[in-house]
């Protein structure tokens, strides 16, 4: 297999020439194609022809597009997610402005919550003169911690307003009960994106960790906090040595390994010099029986520290998560610090976002589902939702007969598949039962304090779940949230209102196109329910190998041969794709593109495709699929990316699955010379 070097910076043209090897053996972007373009739904005037599509198929669909296109200042990427991601900041952004703009609003409406919190963010000349004063209660409380058992019971008061801390507690469904919920402990507590940047030696990353004790220095001299320099060497010492006992972001994808259910009771083996019993008396959560530990060597290891570390010294580490945690929310100065940091240093982002973005973010955060309804009515038809259920159902069906076709699983464990397939419950568009948040405050005068009783208010949502049913009609992502998720444990494939647009999904547009574009994200959502660590829950969502010993290596085997294509994928000269902590996202990649295609094919029911633009319509399939990655970096964002984010790169998410496609190699006719070709035998077929 050819090794790509990832094209979608800045500086891309040395890297996009190297590609140019071929001939223009496709159509142009005539202003005739263009125009037909709106009812096919293919970007021509993306398409770079003199990338031949053989060798780069990512940058064929994209590459003028990757030239021509500038990253706005106040952002990191662009792209297909991110234009949309766009729209519908601007679309809320109208909805809220109604309602600001409203006389009259009846006190504790959700409508009067919304107009507030949005003010409250907009209002800088009131957040200019408050300052730091909002936090001085947390830092007098911080200052009143007399020994370890406060430290303890301090932790719980700041994960309920919002703050960092070692280790959260939070409430989900039992993975190996999918009838209950079960409280959980989770590694948390560093500042930096994750652990590694504690320990990498690298240049880069010893000049971050420089900047970070500065950057933590200038904050407490703008608090007016005392002891600047000493504090922040402190908090670096005691988040690097927090950070040595956690897992991996590899380690913590495994399912299987993350539960480890300790009677409440027996904490204690794990941590004896924590008290549990304030951490967990103040949560409200000391009557529960069981806890399930996600990391459990991390609590061992954070023990240690506890104790190692004096009142004093854990009073600076929270004084810090504190003032860190709200430091967007406060003073310019404060915030314009914050924002150099992790946005600019970190990231590469060149200035801030417009004040009136954060602020919808905000009401997006803190009252998503309350601008949500207006949302789905105002850009939401019934007949998209329609539509889109017949594409899933669609979906369905092909996922079935390829499960039927599989040459590699035995017929005990492809029935099983089916039936889990079966259970799958997509979620369209929007709720069918809205969250209340009648007893959530908010003021236009107090963003900060609105933020600690949205964080208490989403601290109660979670306790009030447990020992009640599963809440099956719970969404976790807005309807104007641009993405889609599969929920192992409710087995359910989710799909927000706004990711149901061009050019994922047209209403007007060609079917090859729609099965290429939302399609592919449907058979990703379904493809996670049999990645590989969604393929460990049953149809009821329950935490169980239901594979014979003989078909689960078999499915192993075709894993580790996409984690070998995936890590010989350089992103930069120095820096390849990490195939373990991407597998489960490559698997959905290759899923969707896989079964999206089978779909559309199913779809044409024995009918010759048109040609439209002079494409087939396989062609248009597999450019409807790769135009929805396009997208663009930062490189610092990039590389953060790399190391954090369980996905692939977009250029990869696009060339990986169609490397491994026979359709793709018989419509474009690859041979063992082209850059995209991969050897039959080390080409991966899962699902």
């Amino acid at each position: 297999m050819k090794k790509f070097v990832y094209g979608g910076l800045c500086a891309s043209a040395l890297i996009l020439a190297a590609c140019q090897s071929g001939t223009d053996t496709q159509p142009t972007a005539s202003a005739a194609a263009v125009k037909q373009a709106l009812t096919s739904g293919i970007d021509l005037e993306n398409f770079d022809t003199s990338v031949r599509p053989q060798d780069d198929f990512y940058t064929y669909v994209n590459g003028t597009w990757l030239k021509e296109t500038q990253i706005p200042a106040d952002r990191t990427n662009t792209g297909a997610f991110y234009d949309l991601r766009i729209k519908a900041q601007e679309d809320v952004q109208a909805i809220i402005a109604e309602l600001a703009e409203t006389e009259g609003l009846k006190p504790g409406s959700d409508e009067q919550k919304v107009a507030a919190l949005y003010q409250s963010m907009m209002d800088v000349d009131t957040v200019n003169a408050l300052g730091v004063k909002p936090l001085q209660g947390e830092f007098e409380k911080i200052a009143g911690l007399e020994n370890h058992a406060d430290v303890a019971a301090y932790f719980a008061h700041a994960q309920m307003i919002g703050v960092n801390s070692p280790f959260v507690f939070y409430v989900s469904v039992d993975a190996k009960n999918s009838s209950a919920y079960a409280g959980h402990l989770w590694q948390t507590g560093l500042s930096l994106p994750d652990r590694d940047y504690y320990f990498d030696e690298g240049e880069r990353f010893a000049k971050m960790r420089a900047d970070f004790v500065k950057h933590i220095a200038t904050m407490y001299e703008l608090a007016g906090l005392e002891g600047a320099d000493s504090a922040a060497n402190t908090i670096l010492e005691m988040e690097t040595a927090l950070a040595k006992h956690q897992w991996t972001k590899v380690e913590t994808r495994d399912s299987e390994k993350r539960y480890n259910k300790f009677a409440t009771s027996e904490l204690n083996t794990l941590a004896d010099d924590f008290d549990w019993g304030a951490f967990l008396g103040t949560l409200g959560a000391e009557e529960l029986d069981n806890i399930i530990v996600n990391q459990p060597s991390y609590i061992e290891g954070f023990n240690d520290l506890f104790s190692q570390y004096s009142v004093d010294q854990w009073q600076t580490y929270l004084t810090w998560q504190v003032l860190t945690s709200f430091a967007s929310q406060l003073s310019e100065p404060l915030d314009e610090e914050n924002f150099d940091f992790f946005a600019r240093k970190l990231n590469g982002q060149e200035q801030q976002q417009a004040r009136w973005k954060r602020a919808v973010d905000k009401v997006n955060g803190d009252l998503g589902e309350v601008v949500g309804k207006v949302y789905v009515k105002k850009h939401f038809s019934p007949e998209a939702k329609a539509r889109m259920g017949e594409l899933v159902e669609n979906l369905r069906k092909a996922y079935a007969q390829s499960i039927d076709e599989l040459d590699w699983m035995g017929e005990e464990t492809k029935k099983k598949a089916k039936v889990k397939l079966a259970a799958f419950t997509p979620k369209i568009g929007y709720p069918d039962k809205w969250k209340d948040y009648s007893s959530l405050t908010v003021k236009a005068d107090d963003l900060v304090g609105n933020s600690m009783r949205a964080a208490q208010w989403a601290h109660e949502e979670q306790m009030s779940k447990l020992g009640g049913p599963i809440r099956k009609w719970e969404w976790f992502m807005n309807p104007q949230t641009v993405n889609a998720y599969y929920n192992p444990t409710m087995n359910e494939i989710v799909f927000p209102a706004a990711i149901l647009q061009p050019p994922f999904f047209n209403m007007e547009a060609d079917d090859a196109v729609n099965y290429g574009g939302i399609g592919a994200v449907i058979g990703h959502e379904m493809g996670h329910g049999f990645d590989d660590q969604g393929s460990r829950y049953d149809a009821e969502g329950n935490l169980v190998n239901w594979w014979t010993e003989e078909d689960l290596m078999a499915f192993q085997r075709r894993g580790r041969k996409l984690i070998k294509q995936y890590s010989e994928y350089k992103v930069f000269d120095d820096l390849s794709v990490n195939g373990q902590l991407t597998l489960g996202e490559n698997i959905g990649d290759l899923s969707g593109a896989t079964i999206g295609y089978k779909a559309y094919q199913l779809a044409l029911d024995g009918e010759e495709a048109p040609v439209i633009d002079g494409l087939t319509g396989d062609e248009r399939f597999f450019i409807g699929f790769t135009q929805i990655w396009r997208a663009k970096y930062k490189e610092e964002a990039l590389r953060n990316r790399v190391r954090t984010d369980p996905h692939s790169p977009s250029h990869f998410r696009a060339n990986g699955p169609l490397g491994n496609m026979p359709e793709f190699y018989q419509t474009y006719d690859l041979k063992p010379s082209d850059a995209m070709y991969i050897p039959e035998e080390d080409r991966v077929k899962i699902w």
